[in-house]
């Protein structure tokens, strides 16, 4: 593997310039704070070059230059996905609580050719190499975990972090150079045929990104003194605001331990945290039995909600509970990298502006263009509902190697070579100016904690499970950003019929947020008019209480 390098004086570009430009600032000052330790920039750009120097000396320049990094908020994970991009690869942010078979589909899918591991993903080797597989360069902590493992799979190419000799930053070898269309991060979402949808980040999408929200929060005030939160997995794209927004102000990334997660309003306490970006079903959590009691957080200055629809209930707490902190809800696809539009919440206005207790998605992000259409792809008239379409530099060239599925979701309206991504939320188009309030969904995806989730690819698990034809899943209870779980339902002729057996088996397939809390058995299913699966009488059956459970 053998990049183009740009010298140490050129001027960085990609997700990770800010990082660069911060660590030749602000060398000394703490980049990250994680499992007891502080990182300044100085040591985490030394770590996560040898990262990158790794790669270089391990990848051949023919491989495919992406990365999956497996592991949990640990030091090698952030130095991990920092020496990837360094070294001018693309990262895959894989997660080690994630059935193996899942992530073996994923690893297969990006074709990886090298894997970077932590103490929980090298947990999950022997399982993930025991697999056919495309032999792998395997970047492991120690010396000793990388000559046990390539005994045991020689197929494989084994290094060792601890193995190379720490050198200043001046003497290692210069970050490769990237292109703005070179591929950044591959995040994969719930796909609808059960298999998971991978969505390219390109550096020139994530850049804008970062720029955006440079623009937005060094406005208000957010400089290299804050303290950023990071309570999000790195398998989800607003990660990247955590990371590499907080590292372009010379910020510190401050992690949570386990112990820590559990009261995260003590973590968010006892770090002086100043920022943190968390979705609403974590802030109802966080708030229960009192927990976001007025003036609570008075060091916080930035509170951003994301992933799922806010409730003005929610959003009015943590306005209390935060005198002194700027309140966003922020909304946007993995498609349209992260933020697509902004909310800031007024509490002497926006409640006005709330439609079912819920807070607007907000205005267009600067670039960023939002088109409500009907179902030909027609603006409606202000105060119509329609379909919400996102446009922009950050909208990204579409999904992983499915040119079917990016032709039906990435489309051009006639007469315009603007690409547009079709969200599949329904929106109101609000006067000129105004804030874009959220209907809800269009299709079968719903959102649980965050977390995006194709009610499709449930339903094939299920299938699989239950060995049966007919099976559909629902998002129940409903909640103002979705859904708190998911129930089943499924016909089977099967003797012994037994919900938690079915269950069983889909826990070894699929995350445990998409796993149904209750499976229903029906002799059959009901139908609409037109003959398919009626979901409105199977949520009526819920909320009746009318279940026919097994």
């Amino acid at each position: 593997m053998n990049p183009e390098q740009t010298s140490p004086d050129d001027e960085p570009y990609g997700l990770h310039a800010g990082f660069l430009r911060s660590a030749r600032r602000y060398a000394e000052r703490p980049a990250l704070e994680v499992d007891g330790q502080v990182f300044s920039y100085a040591q985490l750009q030394t770590q996560a070059l040898a990262v990158a120097n790794a790669l270089r000396a391990g990848l051949p320049s023919d491989a495919p230059q992406r990365v999956g990094v497996l592991g949990f908020r640990s030091q090698p994970v952030y130095g991990g996905l920092l020496g990837t991009l360094m070294a001018g690869c693309a990262a895959v942010p894989l997660n080690p609580g994630f059935p193996s078979e899942r992530t073996k589909q994923m690893m297969d899918l990006a074709g990886i050719a090298a894997l970077l591991v932590d103490t929980k993903g090298q947990a999950l080797l022997d399982t993930l190499l025991a697999a056919p597989t495309t032999p792998l360069l395997v970047i492991l902590g120690s010396a000793e975990a990388a000559l046990e493992h390539a005994a045991r799979w020689p197929a494989h190419r084994f290094m060792a972090l601890d193995a190379t000799t720490p050198q200043p930053v001046a003497a290692v070898a210069a970050v490769a150079a990237i292109t703005p269309d070179s591929l950044a991060y591959l995040f994969f979402t719930s796909g609808s045929t059960g298999v998971p949808k991978g969505v390219g980040v390109l550096h020139r999408n994530a850049a804008r990104f970062v720029e955006m929200s440079l623009e937005r929060y060094s406005a208000d005030g957010l400089d290299h003194s804050d303290r950023f939160s990071q309570f999000y997995d790195i398998t989800f794209d607003s990660s990247m605001m955590d990371l590499y927004v907080c590292w372009a102000l010379g910020a510190c990334l401050c992690v949570p331990t386990a112990i820590e997660w559990v009261n995260p309003n003590k973590f968010i306490d006892n770090k002086h945290i100043t920022a943190i970006d968390i979705v609403p079903s974590t802030g109802h959590a966080m708030n229960r039995a009192g927990g976001w009691r007025p003036g609570r957080f008075d060091k916080l200055r930035l509170c951003r909600f994301g992933g799922e629809a806010l409730s003005a209930e929610l959003a009015a707490a943590m306005a209390a509970a935060a005198p002194a902190a700027l309140i966003d809800n922020v909304y946007g696809p993995t498609e349209c990298t992260v933020d697509a539009a902004y909310y800031r919440w007024n509490t002497a206005t926006s409640a006005t502006e709330c439609v079912h207790g819920v807070v607007p998605i907000g205005v267009a992000g600067p670039q960023v263009g939002l088109l409500v259409v009907d179902a030909d792809l027609r603006e409606v008239p202000v105060g119509g509902e329609g379909e919400l379409l996102i446009s922009g530099p950050q909208v990204t060239p579409g999904y992983w190697q499915s040119p079917q599925k990016t032709a039906a979701s990435f489309v051009q309206l006639p007469g315009s070579s603007v690409v547009h991504y079709r969200t599949g939320d329904l929106v109101r188009r609000p006067a000129d100016g105004g804030p874009i309030p959220y209907l809800g969904r269009l299709d079968y995806q719903i959102k649980i904690s965050g977390v995006r989730i194709e009610l499709g690819e449930v339903e094939q698990a299920l299938r699989d499970a239950a060995g049966t034809e007919l099976a559909v899943a629902v998002g129940w209870p409903p909640t103002t950003s979705g859904a708190s779980g998911i129930v089943a339902f499924v016909v089977t002729a099967a003797e012994g019929f037994s919900a938690s057996a079915i269950r069983y088996k889909l826990k070894t397939t699929l995350p445990a947020v998409m796993v149904p809390k209750d499976i229903h058995w029906l002799a059959e299913m009901p139908l609409n008019v037109n003959g398919k699966v009626d979901r409105k009488a199977l949520l009526e059956r819920l909320k009746a209480g009318n279940n026919n459970a097994a």
